[in-house]
């Protein structure tokens, strides 16, 4: 595997000769199970279903995110072809490992017509995706570890890695120069998390979305979900510090995982007004989603979110 430089430009050869784009009327149907949305000038949103990539049209080529499944690929591949007739794909960009986002690349290529596109990853990525060992989701074959820079006619696009969130290897997209960021999973627009949290680190994923915010973005591309801005992340850290001063407030009281989890319980301990800053009203009441957040376990960092806090509040009254 051939790591990659903190800036890497794709080099092509002389005979891919790029066309001027013309920006498409997005598909507006609500009956589609796909859409493709123009966000800034030469930066795209796809959707597929309830998944969201973004794709970016330079004069040399495209870098297209996550390819999502091998259905959603080929489709993809239509819509890029489509927005930029004749333009080459030149890499494909995994946000992270799980499957419900990377699958899909080899169908990506072969609707683009194309063979060998390199599919850059962050180096953590590897080691799942080969022990999933699917042929829709081959290996990437260029990795790094902190960030990367794509130079490409005239436009700059940056892949960083804001440590360990949603799994220890996922990444952002980011164009300065239209303050564009490609964010998924560990954040999301006013919406509180899936489930109980599969794959999440604490307390790594509040310092990745404090760095997020260091990025000058304007607008972010979620991985579900309508498209954000900068208060949506603002407003996704105040909810993470509401829950944990609430979370902290539950052991001063001497309640126990079990106690908190209970519906009563976490009407109580769980503070409403940072829901219902995240999300809509009638969702504030919604008890048994806020006990999730309270008891979530993450098998890969060995603890539980609960005992996280626990530990932090006896460490600091010793």
């Amino acid at each position: 595997m051939k790591p990659v430089p903190s800036s890497f430009a794709i080099f092509l050869a002389a005979a891919l000769v790029a066309t001027t784009l013309a920006a498409p009327a997005p598909v507006e149907s609500q009956q589609s199970p796909y859409e493709t949305t123009r966000i800034a000038d030469g930066i795209y949103r796809f959707r597929w279903q309830s998944h969201n990539t973004m794709f970016v049209v330079t004069s040399q080529g495209v870098i297209a995110f996550d390819p999502i499944s091998s259905q959603a690929a080929t489709t993809y591949a239509s819509e890029i072809k489509r927005v930029a007739p004749g333009i080459p794909l030149l890499a494909i960009v995994y946000s992270h490992s799980d499957a419900d986002h990377a699958t899909g690349a080899p169908s990506l290529i072969a609707g683009m017509g194309q063979q060998d596109v390199s599919i850059f990853a962050h180096e953590a990525a590897v080691t799942p995706i080969r022990r999933a060992a699917s042929a829709d989701l081959p290996v990437p074959n260029r990795t790094f570890a902190e960030r990367v820079g794509l130079d490409l006619g005239g436009t700059r696009i940056e892949l960083h890695y804001l440590g360990r969130s949603h799994t220890d290897n996922l990444i952002v997209g980011f164009v300065p120069a239209a303050g564009v960021v490609f964010a998924v999973d560990f954040v999301s627009n006013d919406r509180v998390g899936f489930q109980q949290l599969p794959g999440y680190y604490f307390p790594d994923l509040f310092g990745a979305i404090t760095g997020l915010l260091d990025l000058p973005f304007t607008t972010v591309i979620f991985g579900h979900g309508p498209d954000g801005d900068r208060p949506s992340i603002q407003r996704q850290l105040a909810y993470y510090d509401d829950l944990r001063a609430a979370v902290r407030r539950a052991i001063d009281q001497g309640l126990t995982e079990e106690q908190a989890a209970r519906p009563g319980a976490a009407s109580r301990v769980c503070v409403v007004g940072a829901v219902r800053r995240l999300v809509p009203d009638e969702r504030a009441g919604d008890v048994s989603r806020l006990a999730r957040w309270l008891t979530v376990s993450s098998a890969h960092a060995g603890s539980s979110y609960w005992s996280f806090f626990r530990r932090a509040s006896l460490a600091n009254s010793a």
